[in-house]
């Protein structure tokens, strides 16, 4: 899939307020600070579509993006060291449960996790929560370039081991940098493939 285009369609405070759900629809979430809004621009060849910023969890809305007007991407706020308040905090978590649980069009979230480190217990609770409420979801491991390949082949087998614990099957995985666009095309023919499973259900 080549991306032609790419713009911002709206932010909203809660699953309702987002565009009609008559496109098929992909999350992406992950802690502050995991490299989400480079990851969205590099993918939709954008600068600055997605806003980065040295502050983690400036994502504060469910920010959604039209994609060669075939199908959305919604940018999620972070979760873990958003600098705000606990009954800020508890409506954010309120608003990101909601829409991965409410949202009808959402065909899979992709949770962002930095590839340099240790299984999160945050990170692994979410898979968890996920994985009860039925919800698909794909891991995208980020920042590959800070890492060697043998190095990233040992972290990915400690991540698999510990994910196995608890899961009969792996999810998805995908291994990108933003810097050097990898993955990149292993990530936009996956959500092509899954949209052109779709096709009739959307049309």
């Amino acid at each position: 899939m080549i991306i032609r285009k790419a713009e911002f369609l709206k932010s909203s405070q809660t699953y309702t307020d987002c565009p009609q759900p008559n496109k098929p629809e992909y999350a992406f979430i992950g802690r502050s600070n995991v490299g989400k809004s480079s990851l969205i621009n590099m993918l939709t060849n954008k600068k600055d579509l997605a806003k980065t910023s040295g502050t983690p969890g400036k994502t504060q809305l469910l920010n959604t993006f039209a994609i060669n007007e075939e199908w959305f991407l919604t940018d999620l706020p972070g979760y873990g060291y958003a600098r705000v308040s606990k009954s800020n905090r508890k409506g954010f978590e309120r608003m990101i449960y909601d829409y991965l649980e409410f949202r009808s069009n959402l065909v899979c979230t992709f949770v962002l996790v930095d590839c340099r480190h240790e299984p999160q217990k945050l990170d692994l609770k979410f898979f968890e929560w996920l994985g009860t409420k039925g919800i698909p979801f794909a891991i995208i491991f980020t920042k590959l370039d800070k890492l060697t390949s043998t190095e990233f082949q040992k972290k990915l087998m400690v991540y698999k081991r510990e994910l196995l614990k608890k899961w009969e099957d792996l999810p998805m995985i995908f291994s990108t940098s933003s810097t050097s666009q990898i993955g990149k095309l292993e990530l936009l023919n996956y959500i092509d493939s899954l949209n052109e499973q779709l096709k009739d259900h959307f049309h």
